[in-house]
């Protein structure tokens, strides 16, 4: 992407942040049909105010979809803190350690494939 300045890596998306750019271009149209209804193709890209009024459905069609998003990062990010609250990991890890380092010690004691 050439041309962009130097941009951080994050992949959060802001609802508000997007929504605070959208909102004064929304306002200069203040109703426009939902986008991709018959409604928004019928709206003809050669007419000025229709052009605007399709652009508008999209960039409403964008701020919800930049909601989709940002719930469900947080919706992620809460199930995460979950897993790693829920059980003492390091120990698990050292378990896990402690079993396989047993095994390889006496490989006659594994299991046969049935």
């Amino acid at each position: 992407m050439s041309g962009l300045p130097n941009l951080p890596a994050s992949q959060q998306v802001s609802w508000w942040a997007f929504r605070e750019w959208a909102s004064p271009r929304l306002e200069r149209v203040q109703t426009w049909p939902m986008l991709g209804t018959p409604a928004w193709v019928l709206l003809d890209d050669r007419d000025p105010q229709q052009r605007l009024i399709k652009w508008a459905a999209a960039l409403d069609g964008a701020q919800h979809w930049a909601l989709h998003l940002e719930l469900n990062q947080e919706t992620l990010a809460e199930a995460s803190r979950a897993v790693a609250s829920a059980e003492d990991w390091a120990r698990v890890g050292r378990d896990i350690h402690a079993r396989n380092e047993f095994y390889a010690a006496r490989p006659w004691l594994r299991r046969a494939a049935s």
